[in-house]
């Protein structure tokens, strides 16, 4: 896989939780054969919606699915969910870019821009932080889906999700479940990302390239 996506890969997560439904499999896959993986999670429960004890939580549960998945480091940005629109551009910008000037990922997977207004938001900070300018840019930029937020979108009037990239994630996917039971708590009454939503899907993807199990994505950028 280092030939295919480089030494280091980043990714940008909305949420904790949003990059192990994403490409929790994809993730193990690639720590295994010696990638460094860096995740940046810019939002969670914070104030005012939140007290700052769910945010805590959802740290050390992001924390112990990384530890499963293999991911080398985290950044959190803790910036109240839904908030993002209060941060001047430029300023979220900034945090971003210098998440992946310290990283120099020849990879990163950024979130598909659905009905989430946060995943909208750091879609397209993601957008202008992987331009290809400067001496260090990502060669290859993805987009990932996210259960109960990307099939949410309205078809034909809002962006749908069509993948154009599919990795096969059989070896991985109980990895993939495992670090998503560590996010009890955005399990809790949460069919639409259950674990059975989540192998649902991964069936599907798979089933669509002869795979048991697969995580797809859009292909934005690749530079070869």
């Amino acid at each position: 896989m280092k030939q295919a996506f480089g030494k280091s890969i980043c990714i940008i997560a909305p949420h904790p939780d949003d990059e192990v439904l994403g490409l929790g499999g994809t993730i193990r896959r690639m720590s295994l054969s010696g990638i460094k993986v860096h995740l940046l999670v810019i939002s969670g429960h914070l104030p005012p919606l939140y007290s700052i004890e769910i945010f805590k939580k959802t740290q050390i549960e992001c924390n112990m699915s990384a530890k499963i998945l293999g991911i080398s480091s985290i950044k959190f940005l803790e910036i109240p969910a839904t908030n993002i629109s209060q941060k001047p551009v430029a300023e979220l910008n900034a945090k971003i870019n210098d998440f992946l000037d310290k990283a120099k990922p020849t990879t990163v997977f950024i979130p598909f821009p659905d009905r989430h207004i946060d995943h909208k938001l750091i879609f397209e900070a993601s957008m202008v932080c992987t331009r290809p300018v400067g001496q260090h840019y990502p060669k290859l930029v993805l987009s990932y889906e996210t259960l109960s937020e990307t099939d949410w979108n309205a078809p034909y009037i809002e962006p749908f999700f069509i993948p154009e990239m599919y990795i096969d994630i059989t070896d991985t996917f109980e990895s993939k479940l495992e670090a998503m039971r560590s996010y009890k708590s955005q399990l809790q009454n949460a069919p639409s990302r259950s674990l059975e939503a989540i192998e649902a899907l991964a069936r599907y993807r798979g089933s669509q390239n002869g795979f048991k199990y697969a995580e797809g994505f859009k292909v934005i950028r690749h530079l070869i």
